[in-house]
């Protein structure tokens, strides 16, 4: 639904001419979210420019994060390009896996690449993958509704405030929720949204000897703050509601506050998708009362060649294509500066045109609100905010997911699931040496 037919090749992206190269055939493997389909509409463009084409292999979020790290991990081979993230990143480069991008040319621009992601996708200085878009997450709420419930938010409001509003902004009559969170389980999927939440109450995954802190008095009222807002305000089937769940909900004029993904918001205010677009309001994620951190992450989704691939200058010439300041224009023209991939470079943020864009600004104040350096109040040995930034995070992640997603679904109790995440946790930790 987001993908246009009309095509050109007009940007000034300076690319080699198709006779100069062998033609590739490029395999990418990407997730199923709105920008990156955009961009699967536009690569006519890119095969114009170099004589390469593109198969795509496109998948939900957690179905992508287990492929791609298994192809890596075995060498499978299967693709020229990966869509990863501030994760994977650093540890996949440190490892070797990754080719390096830092021989992109000067008319690329690596240092205009906004500092947040530029660093997050390096190793050591070396940039090993290229933002195709960056987030932060944020409040996005009904205006309507708000209003209609006799409050106006705060652009930097407390979970207090989100909890009173959820509760005066849902009519389940109408079924229309207070509030559309992450159920759904995955180490990127609902355990994003809750560490973010448990970081806004003073939680810790670890402290500073890597002993699990699930059991802290923090975690488990911030997970019982989380199920009760979700269970009394938020749409029925919430365990299995991710991303692109919530998104179509938020769409349908279903949800009457989304805290999720900054991208989001060219989605929701886009009027040919949208039944709400011309009553969406922003704000910064929540924070507790009396604590400094906010809930809000930082991510990019980005492009990176694997180490071994028999096509590697035909993928630089992709990534250089599709993270390229010609890009987000070839986007703009197409579909309006509203719909350029956000998130990812400090000169779309001086662009007057993107200036008028309502979501512009609270994008790039919650990208820049969030420290993956310091996530949490207490010290900690690892950086992150919505992830720990260890190896073992991926298997620690998803099974705790699954836990705080049956608690969702209501098939145990926030205590019970925080004991069996402390406990596997543990065991995970201990088994890999901390």
């Amino acid at each position: 639904m987001f993908i246009k037919n009309a095509l050109c090749a007009t940007t000034a992206l300076v690319m080699l001419p198709v006779a100069a190269a062998h033609a590739e055939t490029l395999t990418i493997a990407t997730v199923n979210n709105g920008d990156m389909i955009r961009m699967q509409g536009l690569t006519e463009d890119f095969t114009a420019k170099t004589g390469h084409t593109v198969e795509w292999v496109t998948l939900e979020e957690n179905v992508l994060r287990q492929r791609v790290t298994q192809d890596i991990a075995t060498k499978g081979g299967q693709f020229d390009i990966m869509t990863i993230g501030m994760y994977e990143t650093p540890i996949w480069g440190k490892q070797g896996w990754l080719v390096s991008l830092d021989d992109l040319p000067e008319s690329y621009d690596t240092q205009d690449i906004l500092p947040a992601m530029r660093g997050g996708l390096s190793v050591d200085g070396t940039l090993y993958a290229a933002p195709f878009y960056g987030e932060s997450s944020m409040i996005m709420y009904r205006t309507d509704l708000m209003e209609q419930a006799g409050l106006e938010m705060p652009d930097a409001p407390t979970w207090d405030f989100v909890a009173d509003a959820a509760a005066k902004m849902t009519d389940q009559d109408n079924e229309i929720y207070g509030v559309c969170l992450r159920g759904k389980a995955g180490w990127g999927e609902n355990m994003a949204f809750i560490t973010t939440v448990a970081n806004s109450f003073g939680a810790r995954w670890f402290d500073e000897n890597w002993t699990p802190q699930l059991d802290s008095d923090e975690w488990k009222e911030a997970v019982n703050f989380y199920n009760d807002l979700l269970t009394n305000y938020g749409p029925p089937g919430a365990s299995t509601n991710g991303f692109n769940e919530n998104l179509a909900l938020f769409q349908q004029g279903k949800c009457g506050m989304w805290i999720d993904a900054t991208v989001a918001a060219s989605f929701v205010t886009n009027p040919e998708d949208s039944t709400v677009a011309d009553k969406v309001g922003f704000a910064l994620a929540p924070n507790k009362d009396g604590v400094s951190k906010r809930a809000n992450w930082l991510w990019a989704w980005a492009l990176a060649i694997p180490a071994g691939t028999q096509k590697e200058a035909a993928a630089k010439q992709f990534i250089e294509w599709a993270t390229s300041k010609d890009y987000l224009s070839l986007v703009a023209e197409k579909e309006g500066w509203a719909n350029v991939p956000p998130g990812s470079r400090t000169s779309l943020y001086e662009n007057p045109e993107y200036a008028k864009v309502p979501f512009a600004k609270m994008t790039l104040d919650s990208i820049n609100a969030a420290d993956p350096n310091n996530p949490t109040v207490e010290p900690v040995p690892y950086v992150g905010i919505q992830y720990v930034a260890i190896p073992e995070w991926a298997g620690i992640g998803t099974s705790a997911g699954q836990e705080f997603s049956a608690m969702v679904a209501g098939q145990q109790t926030p205590e019970q699931a925080l004991e069996k995440a402390q406990t596997l946790v543990t065991e995970e930790m201990e088994a890999a040496g901390y």
